[in-house]
């Protein structure tokens, strides 16, 4: 077997393990629901939740990797009682951070496309109709959307090629330091808009009105599902840089400190572009939209907005890219560690069967979109998305978690104690009542609910 490769700092794997779950739902998605769910009061709502829920999760996905020192999969196999099938859901697993990446680089290439365009100055004078056809010819487009993709994949398989500390930590701490400057100065750039300070009362002041608009039942049910995916738990993503690291830290405060870098990173997204949508009058819409079509129309008007563009879509592309690089870690562990394959060969492997695999999505917009998947107006994406988002994630976190609290799987007083060892924060075996029964009722309500609600709208 190859020698288990180790993070070279506590820094990289903080930055790192940030850098996975930051993506572009923090930008789109996030500033959206704080603004319309209540503001503050969404916000207070969305911590507790990432307290009682997101932050424990993300402390057994890390447990497991600790203890193993191996990828999903075999972990489970390592860790369960002799005779237990467990490790049958490390095959699914696999085939979600695959699946991720299918659908993820797909949007990571339409980024990086717009960065081009930003810094060609291409939104430069133009007209809302003007922006609306340079986002419709992209996504009509086959050979644009493959293009942008795969030389993506291509920067995601060099990084992971370069090695575990050389490559992909060394090359994320450096994109999360240059990610969070980027968001700093185009924060402090919006808030100095003029009228911005509507869009800041919007979006955080507390409003109860906002909140009895959407119905108390949405507000919680958004904040606990936010805090929950936010974190991309339940398919071994933050297992495996468990697996990376020494026991010298516990680890409920690396995970505190990851899902706080997280939620920081959200949060001032909002600030960036909900205040800019304020300024200008127009909608600050969730979803693609926001990205493609609303920020660039404020851009094409904005005095230095071909400069702000830029570092926008940069910043945008840091927080894709470092999904892509984390995640693309887990599909190049397993093959080292189920075939003991080279780290090179594996990422070349994997990199392949993604960027094929990633076809049929970017198909999805043009020559396959009259193959509309589970209900009128999918996509090739949204059928990727369903299956990761709505089945495996919060399936898998159900999985997991019984697997730390059970008798039958690994253990509660294994799991305690691996998540202890080291210096600072300690959980206390007084909580395993909550572990034990009501971490798993609520994982089992998300599962179900989130399914019911998705064919409901």
């Amino acid at each position: 077997m190859n020698e288990r490769e180790s993070l070279g700092s506590r820094m990289g794997f903080i930055l790192l393990s940030a850098g996975c779950a930051i993506g572009i739902g923090n930008v789109w998605r996030f500033p959206y629901m704080v603004g319309e769910y209540g503001g503050g009061l969404f916000v207070i709502a969305y911590i507790f939740f990432l307290l009682a829920l997101g932050i424990p999760v993300l402390t057994m996905e890390y447990a497991i990797g600790r203890s193993s020192r191996l990828s999903i999969l075999p972990a489970f196999k390592k860790l369960e009682p002799k005779g237990a099938k467990w490790h049958i859901y490390g095959y699914f697993a696999i085939a979600g951070n695959y699946l991720l990446l299918m659908f993820y680089s797909v949007v990571s290439g339409w980024i990086l496309r717009y960065f081009i365009f930003a810094v060609m100055g291409k939104f430069d004078g133009q007209t809302p109709d003007e922006i609306n056809t340079i986002y419709s010819r992209m996504m009509s487009s086959p050979k644009t959307l493959i293009f942008f993709m795969a030389l993506t994949m291509i920067i995601t398989v060099s990084v992971a090629s370069m090695g575990l500390r050389n490559g992909v930590e060394k090359i994320t701490k450096i994109m999360m330091v240059v990610l969070i400057v980027i968001m700093v100065f185009l924060g402090i750039r919006s808030l100095t808009l003029p009228g911005a300070h509507e869009g800041v009362k919007f979006y955080l002041l507390p409003n109860a009105a906002n909140v009895k608009k959407a119905g108390l039942g949405n507000v919680l049910y958004g904040a606990l599902n936010q805090s929950f995916f936010t974190l991309s738990l339940g398919i071994g993503g933050m297992e495996i840089f468990g697996s990376y690291i020494k026991k010298e830290r516990s680890l409920v405060g690396e995970a505190m400190i990851v899902a706080g870098l997280d939620t920081f990173v959200a949060i001032v997204a909002g600030l960036i572009t909900i205040p800019a949508c304020f300024a200008y009058g127009v909608s600050p819409d969730s979803g693609p939209s926001l990205i493609f079509l609303t920020l660039p129309n404020i851009f094409a008007t904005m005095k230095g907005g071909r400069v702000i563009g830029s570092f926008f879509f940069l910043f945008m592309y840091f927080a894709a890219l470092s999904t892509m690089i984390g995640v693309f870690e887990n599909d190049v562990s397993f093959l080292i560690d189920l075939f003991n394959i080279k780290r090179k060969n594996s990422a070349l492997i994997a990199g392949v069967l993604i960027t094929i695999g990633s076809i049929p999505c970017a198909l999805g917009f043009n020559v396959l979109s009259s193959f509309q998947p589970l209900k009128t107006g999918n996509t090739v994406m949204d059928l990727e998305d369903f299956i990761v988002s709505n089945l495996l994630l919060p399936i898998g976190s159900l999985i997991c978690c019984l697997f730390c609290t059970m008798k039958f799987g690994w253990g509660f007083d294994n799991y305690i104690d691996e998540v202890n060892g080291g210096k600072g924060l300690k959980l206390s075996k007084k909580f395993k009542w909550y572990f034990v029964v009501v971490l798993p009722m609520v994982l089992l309500f998300l599962s179900v609910y989130g399914l019911m609600s998705y064919f409901k709208k």
